[in-house]
């Protein structure tokens, strides 16, 4: 994976923390938890695109394989960071930490999770950089 990928996973985790504070200061006052869990969520996937586009146009990714290995690691690494830290540095509970995971109680992390794990192959793919996706 190319070392940048690295830093753009961090301006990923920046731009979460943004969009996590938006809606604190902002919509998540007037509406209610769910509702602006579900819109923040919606949020990040748009903010996220717009990141790894951007990141995609400055450093395009060799080959689709890289692209999906990248979204792997980015997925493990989102995954250890918010579990890790929500656990062990904010005191969360395992069980409120993976409430965000009942997708059938309108949680929307999940779909989070796997747009950051497809972003990088779906964009690579959207820009047509490859002739062949192996």
């Amino acid at each position: 994976m190319p070392w940048e990928y690295l830093i753009v996973w961090l301006v990923l985790a920046v731009v979460a923390v943004g969009n996590g504070l938006i809606r604190e200061l902002t919509y998540g006052r007037r509406l209610g938890e769910l509702r602006a869990h579900q819109i923040s969520s919606v949020l990040a996937i748009v903010f996220f695109s717009l990141v790894i586009a951007a990141a995609h146009h400055v450093r395009p990714l060799a080959s689709f394989s890289q692209a999906v290995r990248v979204g792997i690691v980015w997925v493990v690494m989102t995954v250890a960071f918010e579990l890790g830290f929500g656990h062990y540095v904010a005191g969360h509970s395992w069980r409120r930490l993976l409430a965000d995971y009942h997708v059938l109680r309108g949680r929307l992390w999940p779909l989070v999770l796997l747009w950051i794990g497809a972003a990088p192959a779906f964009i690579y793919l959207w820009h047509g950089i490859g002739k062949s996706i192996y």
